[in-house]
């Protein structure tokens, strides 16, 4: 919408809403704390889930991607009847794929490797997240190294498959906002 639809104040709120990328996360921690408290999704996976869909990134390079796509295809849809919703999601979507690829990856890559979040947020130790498992095998007095490396070794699995399986998405993605045709 930011990108392609006319509103009074459409600069403006994409602005501000991209100003946020400036505020560090540690300043919205709390206000977020109790969001989730009010929700009911302390101790829930939802809780440590829902943030990371809805960073300002991602508008950021959404918005980015569909300033490319040319006006006389989504003019064109129009023109044989599709509405709004249509055109969206019969033109714009299909060509934003390798975007959205790219954008899942690097959303999934910075929550499998959260920490501050994921330790506020679960406090039941059956769900905690990997790094957390982890950073409880570091001993007071000392710590076995070999079983920590291994820890490590296997978080890294689920992120190297995911882009082992999407590497032409993740570059296409990459490619996709610098390449004006």
């Amino acid at each position: 919408a930011f990108a392609k639809l006319q509103f009074p104040g459409n600069s403006l709120l994409l602005r501000c809403y991209l100003a946020t990328m400036m505020i560090p996360t540690q300043v919205t921690m709390i206000p977020l704390f109790v969001v989730m408290n009010r929700m009911g999704l302390i101790d829930s996976y939802a809780s440590v889930i829902l943030p990371s869909i809805f960073r300002p990134f991602a508008v950021f390079m959404l918005v980015q991607q569909m300033r490319t796509i040319p006006n006389d295809f989504l003019d064109a849809a129009r023109i044989d009847g599709a509405n709004v919703f249509q055109v969206f999601r019969k033109v714009a979507l299909p060509l934003c794929i390798p975007s959205l690829a790219t954008l899942s990856i690097t959303t999934f890559m910075e929550s499998w490797n959260d920490y501050l979040w994921p330790l506020l947020m679960l406090t039941n130790k059956n769900k905690m997240t990997l790094p957390i498992a982890l950073s409880t095998l570091n001993g007071q007095y000392a710590t076995e190294y070999n079983v920590l490396m291994a820890g490590s070794l296997i978080s890294m699995i689920p992120i190297i498959l995911i882009y082992i399986v999407a590497q032409r998405q993740f570059k296409d993605g990459m490619m996709a906002g610098g390449i004006k045709g």
